[in-house]
């Protein structure tokens, strides 16, 4: 499946070049991306990273639209400096004149979310789900107060999954 992500890279690449009659540098491709970003752009780096879990469970849509967009940045880049907006009228411009998609900002793709253990807090009015992060900072010395009764938020030993 990767091939076919690099081969969408270059086949990008080779479009803006034929369009600008110009050659642009290949950057390095990585499928190590987690969570809810499809893909992402590293300017200075010339890197491009793609999620490879959203690649697969949208290969066709990923592969015209997410790549063309994270292409679209380094391109941009290299053309118009540093200094342009992200999602600005330079990006826009090869998004439509180049590659002749629409310029969308984010994608729909369907987000699995995983599942996150919180710890239920109480003082003498409310109960407050903490992050695991939190907690631990509880378990260093951090102190938390309400801000309605003032009372120290206190762990009750229980725990959830959302």
């Amino acid at each position: 499946m990767p091939e076919l992500l690099n081969a969408r890279v270059e086949a990008c690449y080779q479009q803006a070049e034929a369009f600008f009659k110009r050659s642009f540098p290949r950057p390095r491709v990585s499928l190590k991306l987690r969570g809810q970003k499809a893909g992402v752009a590293h300017l200075d780096e010339n890197l491009l990273r793609f999620n490879l879990q959203l690649y697969r469970e949208n290969s066709e849509d990923f592969l015209r639209q997410t790549v063309a967009h994270e292409v679209a940045h380094l391109i941009a880049h290299h053309l118009f400096g540093p200094r342009i907006k992200p999602h600005g009228e330079e990006w826009q411009l090869i998004m439509r004149g180049v590659y002749e998609l629409p310029p969308n900002r984010c994608h729909n793709y369907a987000i699995r979310r995983r599942s996150v253990t919180r710890y239920l807090y109480r003082c003498q009015c409310q109960d407050f789900p903490f992050s695991a992060q939190r907690h631990a900072l509880v378990g260093k010395g951090r102190r938390y107060y309400c801000r309605r009764c003032k009372a120290t938020l206190v762990f009750t030993g229980q725990q959830s999954r959302e």
